[in-house]
This record gives C-alpha cells, sequence and structure tokens, in this order.
C-alpha cells in the first residue's frame, strides 16, 4: 500500500510514520510537509535512509502540489494543519489558508483521482465548551477560536464532498494530543522545557480548565484501524475518557522535573478559552474495538524522559520563526 501523509514531518504525522514502518514492512509512504516552523525532518532522521519513505516539499495550501502527490496513492491521511489556538488568535489567516483552502485543494484532488480512501485528523475543539456531558459523532459544532472555526469548515467540506460526490473520506476528531517530537509551543511541551530549564511556566486565569489528553501511540494505532476497517463517509472521536484539569497536568510535570509550586506563573486567561472537553468515543471502542493502551501517568513519564534526553533536538527548534513566536507570547520566563 502506498501512503500519503500530509504534514509528516510534523509532531503526529512524524509519529504515524514510525508507527507505519515499524508495523507494516511493505508500506511505502510519501511524506509531504511544507517544513515550516513546527515541521522537522529531524523528527525522521533516525528513518531518512529507509527506501519505503520518500519526502515532498509542499503546502497543501498549493494545489498543483497537492494534485501531483495524490496521483498515485492508496490512502491520504492529512495531519497538514496549523494546530495552536494561541497563534490563531494573533494570525488567523494562515489557518484559514491551511485548515480551509488547504482540506478543499486534498479533496479535490481525491476526488479526481479516485484515491480509494482519506482520513480527516481533526479535533475535539470543533464542539466548543462542554460544561457537562460528552460530544459524541452528531453533536453541534460550536467553535469558539480562528483555530477550531477553521478546522470545523473543514470537517463540513469533507462531509459536504462525501455526500455530494461520494468521496471516501473518513473524519476523525481527536482529544489533545502529547509524546515524543512534538512542537514546543503545546502545553505539555512548552511547560517540561520551562521546568527543566528553571523558568516559570504560564497557566492561564485559574488552571481548572479541563482537557482529555492521548499518546501519541494510541493515536495512532486509533488512525491505522480507522483507514483499513472504519465505514466511508463517517466520524469517528478518538479519546481516552481521562480529563484533568490544566493545572493538575502542571503539576505532575513539577514532580516529573524536581520543581515547586514556585514555579507556577498564573497569567491572564486567553480569549474566548474553552472551559471543558470531553469527547465521547463509543463509536470507536465498540466497532472498530480500539482501546488505549498508555496510561496518562506512564505516557507523561515517557514524554518528560523523551524531552530531557532530546536536547539538542530542542535547541535547534528553538530559532527563527519559533524563537520569534515564543519570545513574543511567552517572554522569555
Amino acid at each position: 500500500m502506498k501512503i500519503l501523509l500530509t504534514g509528516g514531518a510534523g509532531f503526529m504525522g512524524s509519529n504515524m510514520i514510525h508507527y507505519l514502518l515499524r508495523t507494516y514492512p511493505d508500506v511505502k509512504i510519501v511524506n509531504f510537509d511544507d517544513l515550516t516552523y513546527a515541521g522537522n525532518l529531524e523528527n525522521l532522521a533516525d528513518v531518512a535512509d529507509d527506501p519505503r519513505c520518500t519526502f515532498v516539499k509542499g503546502n497543501i495550501a498549493d494545489a498543483m502540489a497537492v494534485d501531483q502527490v495524490v496521483a498515485d496513492v492508496d490512502l491520504v491521511i492529512n495531519y497538514a494543519a496549523e494546530t495552536h489556538v494561541d497563534r490563531s488568535i494573533l494570525e488567523p489567516k494562515a489557518f484559514i489558508d491551511t485548515n480551509v483552502y488547504g482540506v478543499y485543494n486534498v479533496l479535490e484532488a481525491v476526488r479526481k483521482h479516485k484515491t480509494p480512501r482519506y482520513i480527516q485528523i481533526s479535533t475535539d475543539e470543533v464542539f466548543g465548551a462542554v460544561l457537562e456531558g460528552e460530544s459524541d459523532e452528531g453533536s453541534k459544532f460550536e467553535p469558539r477560536s480562528p483555530y477550531s472555526a477553521s478546522k470545523a469548515a473543514g470537517d463540513h467540506l469533507c462531509q459536504a464532498y462525501a455526500i455530494t460526490y461520494g468521496v471516501p473520506v473518513i473524519v476523525t476528531h481527536s482529544c489533545n494530543f502529547y509524546g515524543p517530537y512534538q512542537f514546543p509551543e503545546k502545553l505539555i511541551p512548552l511547560f517540561t522545557l520551562n521546568l527543566l530549564e528553571g523558568k516559570t511556566v504560564p497557566v492561564y486565569g485559574d488552571g481548572m480548565q479541563v482537557r482529555e489528553w492521548i499518546f501519541t501511540e494510541d493515536h495512532c494505532r486509533a488512525i491505522d484501524l480507522i483507514a483499513r476497517k472504519g465505514n466511508l463517509g463517517e466520524v469517528y472521536n478518538i479519546g481516552t475518557g481521562f480529563r484533568v484539569p490544566n493545572l493538575d497536568v502542571t503539576k505532575k510535570l513539577l514532580q516529573l522535573t524536581g520543581r515547586g509550586t514556585d514555579a507556577i506563573e498564573y497569567v491572564k486567561d486567553r480569549p474566548g478559552h474553552d472551559r471543558r472537553y470531553a469527547i465521547n468515543s463509543n463509536k470507536l471502542r465498540a466497532e472498530l474495538g480500539w482501546e488505549p493502551q498508555v496510561s496518562f501517568e506512564e505516557g507523561l513519564a515517557q514524554t518528560v524522559e523523551w524531552y530531557k534526553r532530546n536536547r539538542e533536538w530542542v535547541d535547534r527548534c528553538r530559532t527563527g520563526a519559533y524563537k520569534e513566536y515564543y519570545d513574543k507570547q511567552y517572554g522569555k520566563r
């Protein structure tokens, strides 16, 4: 099977490439990535010489480039996305370009070339704040940031193309990812590195915003299962049921890095900050038999240890466009 991964040099894309190469000896992978600040070929340095994986530089907002890489593949998995809520508030246009127009380009190419299957990677944030209960696959979209609005728009396009044109797309909504190779703008890697470097960590508001977490390996297994056995035209939620306030995650990171509570710096809450997410993944579990295998405590300890062992990777990440963004957004805490 030949698989196209858009955004394959990013956090989740690179983890999926590692997973596929480990799991399927005969797989062929095309890694299509524009190598923006969060896309890093060093994430795949250990498989750089593997003949099963080919890299093509390009952006999914470029229709011609997308058309060329989709032309002869059996499966498309779209990891390419602008993902960070804070940055979407500062730079919303980039999110529309990638998460809406880019998805349109992929859908058009899949339709034209009659690609057998397309998996859209999306987020539970499209459902907005869920103060009680859980969001299932039929829940109303109520996005509250430019990021979640752009992802919701892309998901709606996927559903419309499935109904109107019969495009073989499956949409997935996942809770928060974490694990190795995650770019240090998200909560867990940002806080881990700040704590390891003797800096403080910026906790928004009272820190009681509740998030659900999934370790990258569990998410890769879910996507693999959906790609092989999921029903075309449908939506699958991917969640663990493990939900915890951000402040509790911060305290766990304090323990793993040997820091005290004086490292916490409470800062003004960001605009439109959703209070709670909770996603119902019963459909995925009942229909396809998926279950998470890595506990949050185990996954978090593995993640912190990975960042301890890979400081050179971190240093190389913290240059150029990211350094400018980090200093502007978080200062030099």
